[in-house]
């Protein structure tokens, strides 16, 4: 068996565990991430990154290629059925980040990838899946299969970023409490026809929900609310829901992704056990609507560095630490979660009532729009409470 030793071994190299390992080598602590995908995926999954992920990405000095490919989204406009209520603006937001940030998920991965290649070329390894881990008591033995070979790195700790299904989270056996919920959704990117420009849209229907947003190069992400979940996502029925409910045509566009999703909830029990320490979807899942999920692991991320240069560099207490970042992180997960259930509930049909309107139309016209405002672009979330 061939054997390797680091500070820091992080398994999943997603935009989170990237992230995480950037940070760490800036900081001079050596790391390696262990991913079993052979390359990024190029089907576009998270699109929405938030003025605090861009604050944490001017803090490590890479924000500018995130500039660069992405696309500002400074407005919102909100739609009843099809009746226009009002927009909300972002321009009260604390400079100098007052948009949230439109740019594929495969782009965001590639920035960071490149970035924490010109760190450390080596830091990063594809085609490595990991089969054991056995927890000692002043370090962590991973086993892991690459190019036909098995072998072993030994490491002060350990981060899962490996997702929603981790094998991390299993091996040390922390519970994922929660479950689903029961909306449904069928989201596609095409060419946009649309005259909104750089603004999202969002359409409160009585049908259910439909949300637009803008994409760099002339595209448009479309989601819509489904009855029933959809086992193959085909363009077809995307349009003719638009086109049912908004009396709007995509015939024409060109179509570049489709995808249909459930929605679920889902928290560990606890973020660490021993020298293993969870991030990202391996710690917890939201829910979709509003794009709070990716920008929550990078605020985790960053939480979790703190801690684990505290014991690194200084050699804290284990214990203290990493309940302190457990605490603390699971408390701003259950923020989000709760934010982003709001999202998810009034693009139900039960919400479509006059009531429901009248609220909306009330907040949106009103100086109280700028709590909107902070509720989408994830202020007041308490980033640096460690």
């Amino acid at each position: 068996m061939i054997e390797s030793q680091t500070d820091i071994t992080i398994v999943g190299g997603g935009p989170v565990g990237l992230y995480l390992a950037g940070i760490l080598l800036q900081r001079g602590i050596n790391c390696r991430v262990l991913e079993k995908k052979s390359s990024i995926d190029l089907h576009s999954k998270s699109l929405g990154i938030h003025p605090v992920s861009l604050e944490l990405f001017d803090e490590a000095g890479i924000v500018d290629p995130f500039l660069e490919n992405g696309l500002k989204i400074e407005n919102g406009i909100a739609f009843w059925n099809r009746e226009k209520v009002g927009e909300i603006t972002f321009d009260r937001c604390p400079p100098p980040y007052r948009f949230i940030l439109s740019i594929p998920q495969w782009t965001t991965e590639q920035i960071l990838e490149k970035w924490i290649h010109a760190l450390d070329p080596d830091s990063l390894l594809r085609e490595a899946e990991v089969t054991s881990l056995i927890e000692k008591n002043d370090r962590v033995e991973l086993t892991y299969h690459h190019q036909n070979e098995e072998h072993r790195i030994v490491s002060k700790y350990v981060v899962g970023c490996d997702g929603k299904n981790s094998f991390i989270r299993g091996a040390i056996q922390i519970p994922f409490e929660g479950g689903p919920y029961p909306d449904t959704y069928i989201m596609g990117d095409f060419s946009d026809n649309t005259s909104f420009g750089t603004d999202a849209a969002v359409y409160l229907h009585e049908e259910g929900l439909i949300e637009c947003f803008p994409l760099p190069n002339g595209h448009r992400r479309w989601v819509a609310k489904t009855d029933d979940p959809i086992e193959t996502p085909e363009k077809e029925v995307l349009v003719e829901l638009i086109s049912h409910r908004l009396g709007h045509s995509l015939d024409r566009c060109e179509n570049y992704m489709m995808s249909s999703f459930g929605v679920q909830h889902l928290l560990a029990s606890r973020l660490y056990s021993g020298r293993v320490l969870l991030a990202g979807d391996a710690a917890h899942v939201v829910s979709p609507i509003g794009g709070q999920g990716m920008n929550l692991g990078w605020i985790g991320a960053y939480h979790c560095a703190q801690a684990l240069t505290d014991l690194v560099s200084s050699g804290e207490k284990a214990e203290n630490r990493l309940e302190k970042y457990s605490n603390e992180h699971r408390k701003i997960a259950k923020q989000v979660a709760k934010r982003a259930e709001l999202n998810m509930h009034l693009g139900r049909k039960k919400s479509s009532g006059l009531f429901y309107k009248m609220g909306v139309s009330l907040l949106i016209k009103t100086g109280l729009s700028h709590l909107l405002a902070k509720i989408f672009t994830m202020r007041g979330l308490g980033r640096w409470v460690i």
